[in-house]
């Protein structure tokens, strides 16, 4: 039912247009878009107004509490061997024959893989030759000496006589002079000689490829008859894990964090292949080096795992969470009342609220002025209820384990209620 200001609106409208002289048709069609919109008008100022009388705001609310609160860190990494070690080959060949597979166990000094030898075998020869051809001209160059020594000594002593000249006697102590830098020549070859020996049976012993630790195959590179070139980067072939049942998880700690995480400090944490299933770590090394990646800074920090039983294995992505504190018996409240702050236009029900025009069209909030909010604005607050008014309580706080915060100063007891959220509601 239309109100009489809308029924006296329509009839002014009505006189206006006649009072113009306005064709009937056109009149009429105004008349009815005019009503049509005063009608509409009307209904949304009713429920405007029935929400307006209807609106109670209700709060939520939790007690403060004393409890334990354990402080988390939480990383991501990898599964690492304790010791692992690439072996290659420093020279090039032809593999001859593999020795091991994948998940194979060796010791220490076991045969993994043996190169072609051919021609190393024949470097060996050659060297072997050339060392003997030094030491035959070691032993003509020492019985030069010999013959040269005897007749310089010879020719000096006819010199007493008068019997050989002075030129002679020089040319006899030249001559011997000359014979013995030739023996040391010819030891020096030798030693050249046996050094290139030495250096090619090296050679031809490196051509049998062997374990440098004891441990577990992880990786095998090579097959039978593929050619490996020792160049400047000497080539992988195998990959070796000392023990794993002794293994590292090696995480990124983000920059924020790092200041909670310690030596010593005991984690938890899973792996994909075992979603139900939690294992134990302990912190042995956290990093001062930083790890730069896409603008994001990471330290890193090495955890000690026992992997007795082979569960864990080498690569495995973990997520791993940090105990950095444990604290019993203090003072907690929720997160959400930290975050909680009461509506700008809360107010008791019933009070006026400005005109049509303003709730039609509401201007920018104003600043609040609830009661208590006096000193906090700048740090950590809770609010609580008083006569039914929300009233701001400044208070310190300590660690957090995301869903609980400590406090440490502020008026807040135990049993105290915080509010945590607000919700109209009709009466």
């Amino acid at each position: 039912m239309m109100s009489a200001r809308s029924v006296d609106s329509t009839d002014e409208v009505e006189r206006l247009l006649a009072a113009e002289g306005a064709p009937q048709g056109r009149r009429r069609r105004l008349l009815w878009l005019l009503v049509a919109l005063l009608v509409v008008g009307g209904g949304a100022l009713a429920l405007l107004l029935r929400s307006d009388r209807n609106a109670v705001m209700r709060f939520e609310t939790t007690e403060a509490s004393r409890g334990d609160l354990t402080v988390k860190v939480t990383a991501t990494g990898t599964l690492q061997p304790v010791n692992q070690v690439d072996v290659g080959t420093e020279i090039s060949g032809t593999i001859e024959s593999v020795e091991v597979d994948y998940n194979q166990r060796v010791s220490a000094g076991d045969v993994l893989a043996r190169l072609n030898t051919d021609r190393l075998r024949a470097l060996v020869v050659q060297a072997r030759a050339s060392l003997e051809s030094a030491n035959a001209k070691l032993r003509e160059a020492q019985a030069t000496v010999s013959e040269t020594r005897v007749r310089a000594a010879r020719c000096a002593k006819l010199a007493k006589q008068q019997l050989c000249s002075q030129e002679d006697v020089d040319t006899a102590e030249a001559a011997y002079a000359r014979a013995r830098a030739a023996e040391a020549s010819a030891r020096a070859q030798i030693s050249v000689a046996q050094a290139t020996l030495d250096a090619q049976q090296t050679d031809l012993g490196k051509a049998v490829i062997r374990a440098a630790i004891g441990g577990i195959v992880l990786k095998r590179e090579i097959e039978p008859g593929q050619t490996v070139a020792a160049t400047l980067q000497t080539p992988v072939l195998f990959q070796l894990a000392e023990n794993l049942a002794q293994m590292e998880l090696h995480v990124a700690v983000d920059e924020a964090d790092v200041g909670q995480v310690a030596e010593g400090q005991h984690a938890t944490f899973t792996v994909d292949a075992y979603p139900n299933r939690t294992f134990d770590a302990v912190i042995t090394q956290v990093r001062f080096a930083p790890e730069t990646v896409e603008g994001v800074v990471t330290y890193g920090a090495v955890m000690s795992v026992d992997n007795a039983d082979l569960a864990l294995r080498p690569g495995m992505t973990a997520t791993a969470e940090i105990v950095s504190q444990k604290l019993s018996d203090v003072l907690v409240v929720p997160n959400a009342a930290l975050r909680f702050s009461p509506p700008a236009s809360e107010k008791p029900a019933g009070r006026a609220r400005g005109s049509l025009f303003s709730r039609l069209l509401p201007r920018p909030r104003s600043p609040r002025t609830e009661k208590g909010t006096s000193g906090a604005e700048h740090g950590h607050r809770v609010w609580t209820l008083e006569q039914g008014d929300p009233v701001a309580l400044p208070v310190e706080i300590g660690p957090t384990d995301g869903l609980v915060t400590q406090l440490v100063g502020g008026a807040v007891t135990p049993g105290m209620p915080m509010l945590v959220d607000v919700a109209p509601t009709g009466r």
